[in-house]
């Protein structure tokens, strides 16, 4: 059971922050090798969704994923840093994120499309959220991408 938490950064607790960047950091940076900078300035604008688990009686980050306003980064609203914790792949986590990310999302900022830079292996799973790709392959840190937008909803 996942218990879902939608919260501006300036409303996470230090131990919440912790939880997210040590997420990210142990998938996107050690994980995929990729040496980026994932603490890139947008953090503090950005809506936060985590989902918290609890395992043999310890709360622990399973999932997280930031959305940014219209304006932020694109002329869209965007979700990025999209991760799961390695011991829930499988389960179906990541599409309940990402569902969650989307509801999330659009009730933040309604009426505008979604934009994500995703991994092109990742195309037909965020195809099937109705996301249609809309640029070439292109490398980001050593891993290819694609651009892929969400229209909004009525």
């Amino acid at each position: 059971m996942i218990e879902w938490q939608w919260s501006r950064f300036a409303d996470l607790t230090a131990g919440q922050l912790y939880e997210m960047l040590a997420l990210r950091q142990q998938v996107f940076v050690l994980e995929q090798t990729c040496l980026y900078p994932d603490i890139d300035g947008l953090d503090p604008g950005a809506h936060h969704l985590l989902g918290w688990r609890t395992l043999d009686g310890k709360r622990e980050l399973a999932a997280t994923l930031r959305c940014l306003a219209p304006g932020a980064k694109y002329e869209e609203m965007s979700l990025g840093r999209v991760v799961t914790s390695p011991s829930t792949r499988g389960s179906g986590l990541g599409r309940e994120l990402v569902a969650q990310g989307i509801a999330c999302a659009e009730r933040q900022h309604p009426g505008h499309a979604i934009r994500i830079g995703a991994q092109a292996h990742l195309e037909r799973f965020y195809g099937s959220f109705g996301f249609v790709t809309v640029s070439a392959p292109y490398d980001e840190d050593g891993i290819m991408h694609i651009d892929m937008l969400r229209p909004a909803t009525a």
